[in-house]
């Protein structure tokens, strides 16, 4: 088993400004097909969900970002299809310039899909912002409770 399947927690961050929220585009490079999803990425060995969520915020989107509060937190039973056991989602403030379509530094993650976009979404729009996840299993229910839990819905 390999190192990026090892991690059982992923860490994501719900980045807010404004009414926008951030979401980056994966495209995998076998057939070109993409799908859109809140930055974040596995929980590294000796790592707090804190310090994994500012590196994978920097690493995926190039920026730097505030924790403000657990957001949501999903066990295996909501994704039963992940590779992870938990997904927690933490709302974040912008503290650095525009985002920027950021790496993955992982060979396994690296060598299947790179992140080619990042788009600010109005959380105002439910057209828009469930549009780019529609039929997605893990974004659509994720943007919703969001939108919910944010007071969109």
């Amino acid at each position: 088993m390999n190192s990026l399947y090892k991690r059982t927690i992923r860490c994501q961050g719900a980045i807010l400004r404004g009414d926008h929220l951030l979401l980056i585009r994966h495209q995998r490079h076998a057939d070109g097909s993409s799908y859109w999803l809140l930055p974040g990425g596995g929980m590294e060995e000796g790592e707090t969900p804190e310090v994994c969520l500012l590196r994978e915020m920097k690493e995926e989107t190039r920026m730097d970002v505030r924790i403000e509060r657990l957001l949501m937190e999903d066990d295996a039973t909501q994704f039963p299809d992940s590779f992870y056991e938990k997904r927690l989602t933490f709302l974040c403030t912008p503290l650095s310039d525009e985002a920027r379509p950021g790496y993955e530094p992982e060979e396994e993650a690296s060598a299947n899909y790179a992140i080619v976009e990042v788009r600010w979404v109005d959380l105002r729009d439910a057209a828009v912002c469930l549009g780019l996840v529609q039929g997605d299993r893990w974004s659509h229910p994720t943007m919703l409770r969001i939108r919910s839990l944010l007071g969109y819905a």
